[in-house]
Order: structure tokens, then C-alpha cells, then sequence
């Protein structure tokens, strides 16, 4: 037997990422391998068990914005180093089916930014390992039906089985990397969703007035990013969109504001920047089409940056107003996760 012991951790918004630990988990049990897994929400310090014979870490996450969750990094640049301990990533990536025809995520640096830091911790990566688990980003669509989850669960159970037989067999997989020029080309989007779009998504979720205050959503939440803001909920930029509060909200209350999203959008780029553009060439002060490329990339950032700030004053004052009836509703009504055909995801359970 090539491990005495495995020790695995995980951080799961809705469930997919906390189920693949689960079936290795199972896998090195049945070959009577000690384990242990440790679900990292909430963390306050990284704790390891005792690294007794020859162990085998692994690290579970979802891929947010084609990069690992902020709070899986934070944890492994916090974790201790090591001295020659294999270690193995394996990342779900948002799967889909389409008729009989399975199409995979992609994974970005979700592997390939954890791999560097774990090596240069001490580790040994023996293992690279993406799974193309149910996509569940309610942000951009509706749960998967019922029927299609399971589909792909059953074929994913196929393929993690596979990987933990492998690996705890003292073999070495890096499926990831078959998709490493593809990964590479996603770097400066992964980049840009990890200083960018995160806050900007932190922004667009809500509750209704469908919210009984059960705060069920706020014990649960993996990173504490859900407050109570004059006694209605409010999303800090803490939130990284894992979409678990979205999924366990009993009422349907928590929805996502696409009307309003959409109008801060069109009126920060189709408004707010060309009048700003428009003042700067009136007074003689700059003229944004005769600069250089990196300044068209720096003034990129400055935009997103706006961006971001006019949604965070926007999202407060819509804090406010939600107490109001009728912006309640228009706020409600303007939502595609309001009506019942936006599916909330359900995973199995295992």
C-alpha cells in the first residue's frame, strides 16, 4: 500500500466540490487507508492532523471565475510547509450536457496557481484531477433539471473513482493538464474576475420580501459575507458568489437582480464613462483614442473600477429603498431567478 493516511480538504458553495471529497474518501476507506476531511468554511486557523506514515493531502474546491475561491487560497498560502508530502488538486468546473453529448468547463488556474503554491510549500503533486460536475452559477442560468444533474453525477462518480484507485495506488495523474493552453490563454480573465468581477457580483443578489429573517442563509454562509444592514440582508464584498445561499433559501426570497444589474451596466458604460470621456476632451485634459495601448489597458481598469464603486453606492441606496413595497417588486419581478423556470440547484446527496 503506498499511504497510511489521507487527509483531505474542502470547500464547497453548493455541494459538487464536498461530494467528490466524499467518494475518494470512500475510495481510501475501502482500502482501509486512515482519513480524514475537514471542510474549510469559516476558517480561523489551519490546523493539520499528525502527519503519522505516509499521507496523502488533497485539496477539494469549485472553480470561481476560472481560479480557485479566494478562500482556498487564502488557506493555502496559510498552510505550513512540508517536507515531501504528496498532495493532490481536484476542481469541479462547471459541467454541462447538451442531448447525449457531455461539454466540459474550463478550468483556468484553478489547478495551476494551487500547484505553484503547494510546491513551493514542500508538497509533491501527484495528482491533477478537473471534474466537470453540474455547472450551478445562478447568476447567469437556471438549475440544471433534476434528470441532467444526475446524468453527470453518475458519470463524474465514474471518473473520481478512478483518479482516488490511481493515485492511493501510488500512481501519478494530471488530467489537467490536457488542457493547459487553453488554461493559460484564461489567465488575464481569471486575473480580472478575481480584482474585478467578484465585487462587482457581490453586488447583485437580494432579498425579497419573500424573506421570513429564517437567517439561515447567514449561519451558512462559507465566508460570513451575508450582514443584517437596518434589519434587511445585505451582501459585503466578502461574498464570492458560490451560490449557496441562492440554493438553501427555504422561501426563494435570496434572487438575483438582473433588471437591476443590467441597468447599472448600461448606464456606467452607455452614461456615466462617455460623459466623463466627454469632459476630459471638452476641457483639453485628454483624449482617451490617441493614447497607447497600456494606457487603454490602465484606463480598462479605471472604467471596471467605476464600475465597481457606482454599483456598491447604487447597491446601498438600493438596500434602502427595498424596504419600500414597490420597489421591492419591481426590483422582484425584474429578476429571472423570481419566476419558477430559474431552477435552484440541487445536488445529490451522498
Amino acid at each position: 500500500m503506498k499511504y497510511d493516511q489521507i487527509i483531505i480538504y474542502y470547500f464547497s458553495g453548493t455541494g459538487n466540490a464536498r461530494n467528490a471529497a466524499i467518494w475518494i474518501e470512500k475510495v481510501a476507506k475501502e482500502k482501509d487507508l486512515r482519513t480524514n476531511l475537514t471542510n474549510i468554511d469559516r476558517f480561523k486557523t489551519v490546523d493539520i492532523p499528525e502527519l503519522s506514515g505516509k499521507t496523502l493531502i488533497g485539496f477539494c474546491a469549485p472553480t470561481h471565475g476560472f481560479n480557485m475561491p479566494p478562500i482556498v487560497l487564502k488557506f493555502l498560502f496559510k498552510f505550513p510547509k512540508v517536507k515531501n508530502v504528496d498532495s493532490f488538486i481536484l476542481n469541479t468546473r462547471a459541467g454541462m450536457k447538451l442531448y447525449k453529448f457531455y461539454l466540459p468547463g474550463l478550468s483556468g488556474v484553478a489547478q495551476l496557481l494551487p500547484a505553484l503554491i503547494l510546491i513551493l510549500k514542500g508538497f509533491r503533486i501527484v495528482g491533477m484531477q478537473p471534474l466537470d460536475l453540474p455547472s450551478n452559477w445562478l447568476l447567469l442560468h437556471p438549475g440544471l433539471k433534476e434528470k441532467v444533474i444526475y446524468s453527470i453525477y453518475k458519470r463524474c462518480q465514474g471518473i473520481v473513482n478512478n483518479f482516488a484507485i490511481n493515485i492511493l495506488d501510488g500512481k501519478r495523474k494530471y488530467k489537467a493538464l490536457f488542457s493547459l493552453p487553453v488554461d493559460l490563454a484564461l489567465i488575464p480573465v481569471s486575473l480580472g474576475y478575481y480584482f474585478f468581477g467578484r465585487f462587482f457580483l457581490a453586488k447583485t443578489l437580494v432579498a425579497t420580501n419573500a424573506c421570513t429573517n429564517c437567517n439561515i442563509c447567514v449561519s451558512k454562509c462559507p465566508v460570513e459575507a451575508i450582514k443584517k444592514v437596518d434589519e434587511r440582508l445585505f451582501w459585503t464584498y466578502k461574498c464570492e458568489s458560490c451560490m449557496r445561499c441562492v440554493n438553501i433559501c427555504p422561501q426563494r426570497a435570496i434572487e438575483t437582480a438582473h433588471g437591476f444589474s443590467g441597468l447599472i451596466i448600461v448606464v456606467v458604460y452607455v452614461l456615466l464613462i462617455p460623459f466623463i470621456i466627454s469632459i476630459l476632451k471638452y476641457y483639453d485634459i485628454l483624449d482617451i483614442e490617441k493614447q497607447s495601448k497600456l494606457f487603454e489597458q490602465v484606463w480598462s481598469l479605471i472604467t471596471t473600477s467605476i464600475l465597481i464603486l457606482f454599483g456598491f453606492l447604487s447597491y446601498r441606496i438600493l438596500h434602502f429603498l427595498m424596504k419600500y413595497k414597490i420597489v421591492n417588486r419591481i426590483i422582484s419581478y425584474s429578476s429571472l431567478s423570481k419566476y419558477k423556470f430559474w431552477r435552484r440547484y440541487k445536488p445529490p446527496e451522498y
